[in-house]
């Protein structure tokens, strides 16, 4: 076990496009998704101890310690490795939650990655992601580290690179339930499956976005106004919407016209996670010190 105390980043992500091709009969939907992470989000610092136990500070409101995703990721990984070491982690939270950029699955899938490498579990990237799919859809593309075309429910992935773009990103000040979106009558449920040679070639959409701008007008206010300057769309089943610019500048341009109050970040496309990145870093020091 590694004890010195560890800081990793657990980045957002953009789905560039998301299409809903299909509806199983236990009410899960079949899509196609294209991940990215963006160079912006939470935090955790982990400190790995003998004492068996998973501490989380600080706590967040309305969230019981037992619902909360990074702690159910540490169990998760205890349980299925019989593993006896314990964990205090402390979370600087940024991303918003139900603002479909993939925080508390992000959250789960560095808890994963960082305790394999503190407990010296030597678990490879596939099962921690097929411990990390009992958590959630989004958390294997967060523990495998790189952008990906997803099918199924969005554990099928192909390592893909898009175009490293930079985002404006900005969240309407509501929060949206995903379960809300993807049960809602009026959801297209029957797009094509296409190709990924054809996906990547055409102009990228979101199915949920229609639902979403209905049910949430400042969604559909925050989009509106965005759309005047650049190509820009919802992630997930939202509530954040983002528009992408091929520099910085010109994202910062237009994140200075927005209404004050508005909650907005610039961030970098990336293709490798930063989680991964951080990963190798620490590899590398501790090959060296043993």
């Amino acid at each position: 076990m590694i004890t010195s105390v560890t800081s990793w980043p657990s980045p957002a992500k953009l789905n560039l496009f998301l299409y809903i091709t299909g509806q199983k009969p236990n009410g899960y939907h079949d899509l196609q998704t294209l991940f990215q992470f963006i160079d912006y989000g939470d935090e955790l610092t982990i400190e790995a101890n003998t004492s068996g136990q998973i501490t989380l500070s600080p706590a967040i409101e309305g969230v019981k310690l037992e619902d909360n995703l990074i702690w159910k990721a540490a169990k998760a990984l205890q349980n299925q490795t019989d593993c006896q070491f314990g964990a205090h982690i402390t979370l600087n939270k940024i991303l918003p939650m139900g603002g479909g950029i993939g925080g508390g699955s992000s959250n789960a899938a560095t808890t994963l990655v960082a305790l394999n490498f503190l407990w010296q579990l030597n678990l490879s990237d596939e099962q921690l992601a097929k411990i990390g799919l009992a958590l959630g859809a989004d958390v294997p593309v967060f523990v495998k580290g790189f952008a990906a075309f997803a099918e199924g429910v969005g554990e099928k992935l192909v390592e893909v690179e898009p175009k490293q773009n930079w985002y404006l990103v900005v969240r309407p000040d509501v929060s949206i339930s995903t379960a809300e979106i993807f049960s809602h009558p009026q959801l297209t449920r029957n797009t094509i499956k296409r190709e990924l040679t054809t996906l990547l070639e055409e102009v990228y959409e979101n199915d949920c976005e229609k639902i979403v701008r209905i049910l949430y007008p400042e969604v559909d206010k925050q989009l509106s106004w965005l759309l005047q300057y650049a190509p820009s769309r919802l992630t997930g089943t939202g509530s954040c919407v983002f528009a992408e610019f091929s520099s910085k500048g010109e994202a910062e341009s237009v994140l200075s016209q927005l209404p004050s109050g508005t909650h907005a970040f610039v961030a970098a496309g990336v293709n490798l996670s930063p989680l991964k990145e951080r990963l190798a870093e620490y590899e590398s020091a501790y090959s060296q010190s043993i």
